[in-house]
């Protein structure tokens, strides 16, 4: 065990290591040719299965060699420019470079004495992504933040302080018993938010229906003025609004509510604002369009995912605040942590997590040698990719397209002359499996108002119009046979 153990002794043997792990997988990175293999899950559980964990190799290369059956050979690969499922990004190399100091210094970011500079490099993104938001720093405006493992826990978190200051706000009767109270809380989402605001809900202890889904517009956004309606309906049932959630970059449609105006019904109604920027943050680094989010610097919340348009490996999220007070509704002291008396940066204090990741550094390493800029380009390339794509689809009478990109998805479905709703409803989601299991292509599937659609979610910088098209070559292609094979089998029948 001890010469396994990292340490000046060892440090060649790391080296060694590494370098073999870095060839391992260039060699397999360079004879990829598409996303996935296509296999199932029959197909692949016996290697896995077959491993007895009790009997180790003891050999890094014959480990190297048994991550092919058990792992890298049926890897779903979201670099491959075929990718265009789900929001996960390519990520770049600085950011795979600053997870080698991430695992192998293995810091952890809740106190000072674990992690020192660390600390202080955390406290200085958070300060940059909140002077992005529009917020100002925490030296000078008091907002702040924290990094989390990803945007349910930022949303949850968010949504806690939420809570917290609903106690506070005046609308709560304090001698009221917890649970009474609890049941007349509600939060205002649009039918387009993401799932992590009801999951949240459930684990925050409120009722069943306390998110209260606010009708959208034509292009998947919501409607300010139904918002305000929901909310003096919530006023008028003695219910009391605890937050709002807008949406910067929904998941399907890549929607962006009309931020400006629900800030303004939040204020009049004196409601929580948290905006969800998961998947929209990334235009904080955008020197194009970095006005679609003009209206977030008048949230109270908002979330960033760092590893969806940042390029940056999972995980790495924040929850940023304009008033870093109210993160006091997640601190918890514990002496050997905390103690009253340290005047310490504990990071602890701020977030629901105890032991966490030094996952800043790794934007930090990104923006140190590409700069925010470069970044920034990277999201715009795939939003500009994305409305190339809408072009050739709204012009190709064999598909039908939801609605115009915002940013990066495309929601769109073949059905071609002839083929009706429910007919659609049954091809598409097979068009979908039969990519999967080919492995050339992998896209996504949702549901809009009932009815199945595919879905492309472009986040790769280095995919071009080209390898669209060749996605949706072959998604014809997979129509077409089907539609024979449903044809034949009705005949059949």
């Amino acid at each position: 065990m001890k010469e396994h153990l990292f340490s000046a002794e060892t440090i060649e043997h790391y080296a060694t290591t590494m370098h073999r792990g870095v060839e391992a997988l260039r060699r397999r990175v360079h004879d990829l040719d598409g996303p996935f293999s296509g296999r199932t899950v029959d197909e692949v559980a016996p290697a896995v299965d077959a491993v007895d964990l009790d009997v180790p190799l003891g050999d890094v290369d014959a480990v190297l060699t048994e991550l092919g059956p058990v792992y890298l050979d049926d890897a779903v690969w979201f670099h491959e420019p075929t990718y265009a499922a789900h929001l996960n990004c390519p990520v770049v190399v600085p950011a795979l470079l600053a997870e080698v100091f991430v695992s192998a210094v293995n810091s952890s970011l809740d106190t000072w004495d674990q992690s020192a500079g660390g600390t202080l490099i955390e406290r200085r993104l958070v300060d940059w992504t909140t002077r992005r938001i529009g917020f100002g720093g925490a030296s000078d405006s008091g907002a702040d933040g924290i990094f989390t493992s990803g945007g349910t826990q930022s949303n949850l978190q968010a949504l806690l302080l939420a809570r917290g200051e609903a106690f506070l706000s005046g609308h709560v009767d304090a001698g009221a018993p917890f649970a009474e109270t609890m049941g007349r809380f509600r939060i205002f989402a649009s039918a387009d938010s993401h799932f992590s605001v009801q999951k949240s809900a459930t684990i925050l202890g409120l009722d069943a229906d306390a998110v209260v889904p606010v009708r959208t517009d034509a292009h998947h956004r919501m409607d300010p003025t139904a918002l305000d309606l929901e909310l003096a309906r919530c006023r008028s049932a003695s219910l009391v609004p605890m937050a709002v959630v807008a949406t910067a970059g929904t998941t399907d449609f890549g929607a962006i509510d009309p931020l400006p105006q629900i800030a303004d019904v939040c204020e009049q109604h004196g409601v929580w604002l948290h905006v969800d920027g998961a998947y929209g943050g990334g235009l904080l680094a955008s020197t194009r369009r970095r006005h679609l989010l003009q209206g977030i610097e008048r949230a109270d919340s908002v979330t960033v995912d760092f590893h969806k348009t940042f390029f940056q490996p999972v995980s790495s999220s924040a929850v940023l605040v304009r008033d870093g007070a109210t993160l006091r509704h997640v601190t918890y002291h514990a002496d050997y942590l905390n103690p009253r008396t340290a005047r310490l940066p504990n990071q602890v204090d701020k977030s629901l997590q105890t032991t966490r990741r030094f996952d800043a550094l790794k934007l930090w390493v990104t923006l140190r040698t590409m700069g925010a800029d470069a970044v920034g380009e990277g999201f715009d390339a795939a939003i500009d990719l994305a409305r190339e794509g809408h072009a050739v689809l709204r012009d190709d009478p064999d598909f039908e397209i939801r609605v115009a990109p915002t940013l990066s998805t495309l929601v769109f479905r073949y059905r071609p002359d002839g083929v009706g709703e429910d007919l659609s409803d049954e091809l598409n989601p097979r068009i979908r499996s039969a990519l999967f299991r080919d492995g050339r292509a992998v896209v996504a599937g949702t549901r809009v108002e009932g009815r199945a659609w595919l879905k492309l979610t472009l986040l790769n910088p280095a995919a071009t119009l080209e390898d669209v098209c060749s996605v949706l070559e072959q998604v014809r292609a997979a129509g077409r046979d089907l539609l024979d094979e449903l044809h034949s089998f009705q005949e059949v029948g």
